[in-house]
């Protein structure tokens, strides 16, 4: 591709679903994209549209897409799904049986993600949205399992950057609580051990994408 997306083809790609890629628009703005390697048409009906990785790649390059993928994170005013990491600066805790179904369709939706876009097509291993957005993948593999996050109403789990490349850190209330974590995204595919912080001694769970 040698010409950038035209204004009407960026806003089509900005509004994709931010966990499946998903694409709503116009026919003829679909087959544009199509035509340019940003999108493909799913084979099975709904026959719905989908970013392929270069898609992603033009979404991820602009600020537009930076904040399209933060809604995913954070809690947004117009209702977007928001994975909850775990901490005082979310909303306390919604658990509302539209709060699971919300989870359990955007957890379905990562895990169509990679179906669609790892090379083997294979869905119990992360793919590459979850390495590029570590913290955000691993807090919706423990909400969907059923895990409370920590916030101003709840002691839970909390998911937090490390220095490491491809690592997050998993803090719990108790050592149970903590094992059940590993268990879950150990079955998530993800690679997570027990770890001991030199100065409080307090343990964590040190968790990173399986790549095989």
């Amino acid at each position: 591709m040698t010409r950038p997306p035209t204004a009407a083809q960026r806003r089509v790609i900005d509004d994709a679903d931010p966990v499946t890629g998903r694409l709503r628009g116009t026919d003829a703005q679909l087959a544009a994209l199509v035509k340019r390697g940003l999108a493909f048409r799913h084979p099975r009906p709904p026959h719905d549209h989908f970013l392929t990785p270069a898609g992603h790649r033009i979404r991820q390059a602009e600020p537009a897409s930076a904040d399209c993928a933060e809604a995913v994170a954070r809690p947004s005013p117009a209702g977007v799904f928001s994975a909850r990491t775990g901490g005082a600066e979310e909303a306390a805790a919604d658990d509302s049986a539209a709060r699971g179904r919300e989870v359990h369709s955007a957890w379905q939706g990562l895990l169509e993600l990679r179906r669609m876009t790892n090379p083997d097509g294979a869905v119990d291993r992360p793919c590459g949205w979850e390495r590029a957005h570590l913290v955000r993948a691993a807090a919706l593999a423990l909400e969907a399992a059923g895990h409370r996050p920590a916030g101003p109403a709840a002691d839970g789990y909390r998911v937090r950057e490390t220095p490491q490349p491809e690592a997050v850190a998993v803090y719990a209330p108790d050592a149970e609580f903590l094992r059940g974590c590993a268990l879950t995204l150990e079955r998530a595919g993800w690679q997570a051990g027990e770890c001991t912080e030199p100065r409080t001694r307090v343990r964590y769970l040190l968790a990173s994408p399986r790549r095989a």
